[in-house]
């Protein structure tokens, strides 16, 4: 479908809403009031493309009028320049929406290959994501963490929560690599070491029902580093999802309930990414690339401190920024870049 007959549909489609929201029809009032407040900013911009299109074409017409035409060409020109913008507005608006693009997100961040570095580049990858809600405005909530004593985490969690979280972040799952001289390394070589992220949307009960039968709980001491008790008494949890084997773990609060309550939470949100990830397999498969599956294995980006450098491999973007994006105030570039990348792709997939 070509992109005016897009634009025809969504307009009848806007008429139609509005003829039937005038009728007040009581049964269906609701959902056809979401739809139409959705498709309302869509119109609206539909409407600025096609004036701005009727405007060019008149000043194209008023160009052949001697006196006329040098103020119609500077109007023709200035138009023909800022369409292009306009049409990719209301192309972007046009794509098919993420149902959970305006969820909070859950982020979960491992260490992998490279020992005691690893988990302290996993520790870094932590605040970074931590200054980055902060910027943006976000609330950043810490849900577990298992610290290794010395500055770095096996792995830790939070929930980030705000408009639009998850449509933001939910490229910045996968592989991330360091490459830097350890501080403990005494004779200064580059040592290579990976985290693991992953970015989850935060799952609500109807989205996943947890039936007790599938469920078994292990309570047991929280342990800090070097194997030190936390506390006393059994608070830590241990949720496992009998069916698919999956299982988490929380030990960060005193309280048994909050541990238990904290790892339901993270155990509904992976079940959750699982069957989103099987339905992205199934539309992938007709797919002629992507941006980014989600996918943990995949090594998606390269922090090289040596050289400052950070790229992302997926959409060769290379920033000589390491501390910029390590502290938060230039990841909004990668970003926006990934975010960039894939809407491009989904556009053109649309045109074929």
């Amino acid at each position: 479908m070509n992109l005016d007959a897009q634009f025809d549909k969504v307009l009848y489609r806007y008429d139609e809403l509005r003829e039937q929201l005038a009728a007040g029809d009581g049964a269906s009032f609701a959902r056809l009031s979401k739809e139409f407040s959705d498709i309302a900013p869509v119109v609206e911009a539909i409407q600025s493309l096609n004036k701005a299109r009727a405007q060019m074409a008149e000043a194209e017409a008023m160009m052949a009028d001697p006196d006329m035409k040098d103020l119609a060409a500077e109007e023709f020109y200035a138009l023909k320049e800022t369409l292009p913008a306009l049409e990719r507005e209301v192309q972007v608006m046009l794509l098919p929406k993420d149902e959970a693009d305006e969820r909070n997100a859950i982020l979960e961040v491992r260490a992998g290959t490279g020992g005691e570095e690893a988990a302290l580049f996993a520790a870094e990858l932590f605040r970074m994501y931590e200054r980055y809600a902060a910027i943006k405005g976000w609330r950043f909530e810490v849900m577990d963490s298992n610290d290794t004593g010395i500055g770095g985490v096996k792995e830790a969690s939070a929930t980030i929560s705000g408009r639009g979280v998850f449509a933001r972040l939910k490229f910045e799952s996968g592989v991330h690599r360091v490459q830097r001289v350890p501080a403990t390394e005494a004779g200064g070589r580059i040592h290579t070491s990976a985290a693991t992220v992953a970015i989850m949307p935060e799952a609500e009960e109807v989205d996943v029902v947890l039936e007790d039968k599938d469920l078994r709980f292990d309570v047991y001491r929280s342990q800090g580093s070097g194997g030190q008790s936390v506390n006393t008494t059994d608070s830590a949890v241990r949720v496992t999802h009998i069916p698919t084997g999956l299982f988490v773990a929380c030990q960060q609060e005193k309280s048994q309930h909050k541990n238990k309550a904290t790892a339901l939470k993270l155990l509904r949100a992976r079940l959750y990414e699982m069957q989103r990830a099987a339905k992205a397999a199934e539309r992938a498969a007709a797919r002629k690339s992507q941006v980014g599956s989600g996918d943990r294995s995949e090594r998606i980006r390269t922090y090289n401190f040596p050289q400052g450098r950070v790229t992302d491999h997926r959409i060769n973007l290379t920033l000589y920024k390491i501390d910029e994006v390590m502290n938060g105030t230039a990841l909004d570039e990668v970003v926006s870049a990934l975010i960039t990348a894939d809407e491009a792709e989904r556009m053109a997939e649309m045109g074929d």
